[in-house]
């Protein structure tokens, strides 16, 4: 390009979107001339409001629940949009609306692209155990994250890693990543790298059931679901009685288990917590919500 800037537009509702948007209306190389987002999300836990960050650098913002969808492809073309960028939109984007930026669209998806394309990356690469992820960034194409990639930058997970831990190390990356990309738009540089797809992957949408916790499972795997569903995410379940209990921490339980008693009994209701019998190993239960009192020879 021989510009000194790039016409732009941002789409996107969750805490990802609003650092991205925080990291576009900084660069002097980004002319953003709109904003596409909601009001609200039931289905995002980590749903922001970033109409406010956009008004406050007076750019126009567009809220979806009130855009009639055939519109926006005419949107973007009034703006003269070069490029757009979708961080944080859960939704799939139509051909008519990738067509219109000259440039792309840029996307965002935190795994290791080609592999682990799809729903939830964050949630299922802890719930899996997986010992690295990566934030990146893509041009967007008529597929689910299977685009050119822009950038990608490793992250190593932790055993001590939870949904709140993984994503704020996905949020360190995604300033830099983002000013790199605005750079080498700018400068002609940019260098799409395809992906290869027989590595290619995919997760499936998560469901309710996916985060309940069957006490037949082994130790290690319900504190790895645990810490995949802990804030800002919905919680992992255990059923007790007629209620469900959310549990939010847990550690796996290193003292002495009877190999004889049977997955959810209650083996120690002491203050440290109380330690649920799993079906290898046990459980010690640190956070929980709305959970009764339990006894030594309970069963959950």
């Amino acid at each position: 390009m021989n510009e000194d800037t790039i016409r732009a537009f941002f789409i996107g509702c969750v805490k990802s979107s609003d650092v991205a948007l925080e990291t576009l209306i900084a660069d002097p190389k980004v002319d953003l001339r709109g904003v596409l987002t909601l009001r609200g999300s039931k289905f995002n836990a980590d749903f922001v409001n970033i109409a406010g960050r956009a008004e406050a650098a007076r750019v126009p913002v567009h809220y979806a629940e009130e855009l009639d969808k055939t519109a926006l492809p005419d949107l973007l073309r009034e703006a003269d949009v070069q490029v757009m960028f979708v961080i944080g939109w859960s939704k799939l984007i139509s051909q008519d609306v990738l067509d219109v930026p000259a440039i792309g669209t840029v996307g965002f998806h935190p795994a290791e692209l080609p592999a682990n394309r799809g729903r939830h990356p964050l949630i299922w690469a802890l719930a899996l155990d997986l010992k690295q992820t990566s934030s990146t960034f893509f041009l967007m194409d008529e597929g689910a994250d299977s685009g050119p990639i822009l950038s990608q930058v490793p992250l190593a997970i932790s055993s001590d890693d939870d949904a709140a831990s993984l994503y704020k190390k996905v949020l360190n990356a995604v300033p830099g990543q983002l000013r790199t990309i605005v750079t080498d738009i700018v400068s002609g540089t940019l260098d799409p790298q395809p992906q290869d797809e027989t590595k290619a992957t995919y997760w499936r949408k998560r469901g309710p059931a996916d985060g309940l916790i069957d006490w037949r499972m082994p130790a290690s795997s319900i504190r790895n679901l645990v810490r995949a569903l802990a804030r800002p995410y919905s919680g992992a379940e255990f059923q007790l009685g007629e209620n469900h209990v959310k549990l939010w921490r847990c550690a796996e339980f290193d003292g002495e288990v009877p190999k004889n008693a049977e997955p959810g009994k209650v083996l120690d209701a002491g203050p440290d917590g109380p330690v649920i019998k799993a079906g290898i190993g046990a459980v010690r239960l640190i956070e929980t919500s709305d959970m009764p009192s339990l006894n030594e020879g309970n069963y959950l």
